[in-house]
């Protein structure tokens, strides 16, 4: 039930989208496919990026007043969680609006992983497509002619680790700046941090790496569309804040 949920609402809209998109470049290159797909999508979820960071900002703002709360209420768990709500409510802050937001994307970035993981793309799986796909004439495995979207490539994996890095760099000195003060949350928030920024670019090159080309071209327009998009989700915050 899931799984035939998961390929009507997020696979094979997907994997119809690329297959159209090769078919209109020319060559049927499925390198730039894949780039351009992953930036539409970007582009459709920026809205829900840009709610999160509202929300993130909000909630920094109120920071010090919620330590205020715990300290007023040490020790009555109950009375500081409803206070906390309270001042939420009156802020107009939804603090489990981040948590949908992400679990918005997952399944969409997860749908355009598998396509690039298992769709081989030297032949087209016709039995997925709508009818108003059209089908590519010509399929070529070759990014611009030069590296091959099928086989492993070790530039392209180091391209794809740098990326996340320079995404992780960029979001934790954004919207997901780890809290200044001390604590078990501010202590968590760094040691995540330290994940994202550090383990994570060499676990992405790894897997780019071990997989195809086109997975590692996936990551790398992902991360480069994640770094434009933090940069822009930032501009408009900033430009909101000084209308305030």
């Amino acid at each position: 039930m899931i799984s035939t949920f998961f390929h009507v609402v997020f696979y094979n809209p997907i994997y119809n989208a690329l297959v159209a998109l090769v078919a209109l470049i020319p060559g049927g290159d499925v390198g730039i496919a894949v780039i351009l797909l992953t930036i539409v999508i970007r582009l459709i979820l920026l809205p829900f990026s840009l709610s999160a960071a509202r929300t993130q900002r909000a909630m920094k703002i109120l920071e010090p007043k919620i330590k205020e709360l715990k300290e007023k209420h040490k020790g009555d768990k109950e009375k500081e969680a409803l206070e906390t709500l309270a001042l939420y409510r009156e802020a107009e802050v939804n603090p489990f609006a981040s948590i949908l937001t992400v679990f918005i994307q997952i399944p969409v970035l997860l749908a355009l992983f598998w396509v690039f993981r298992y769709e081989p793309f030297a032949t087209v799986d016709a039995a997925r497509l709508y009818a108003l796909t059209p089908i590519p004439h010509a399929v070529s495995l070759q990014f611009l002619g030069l590296v091959s979207v099928a086989g492993k490539s070790l530039t392209l994996a180091i391209l794809a680790g740098l990326t996340q890095f320079l995404q992780a760099h960029m979001a934790l000195s954004g919207t997901m700046k780890p809290s200044e003060g001390g604590g078990m949350q501010g202590d968590f928030q760094r040691v995540i941090g330290m994940q994202l920024k550090y383990v994570f670019p060499f676990l992405i090159g790894a897997i780019s790496y071990t997989t195809s080309g086109a997975i590692a071209l996936y990551f790398i327009a992902t991360n480069l569309a994640g770094a434009l998009q933090e940069w822009h989700v930032r501009r408009t915050l900033a430009a909101e804040a000084l209308a305030q």
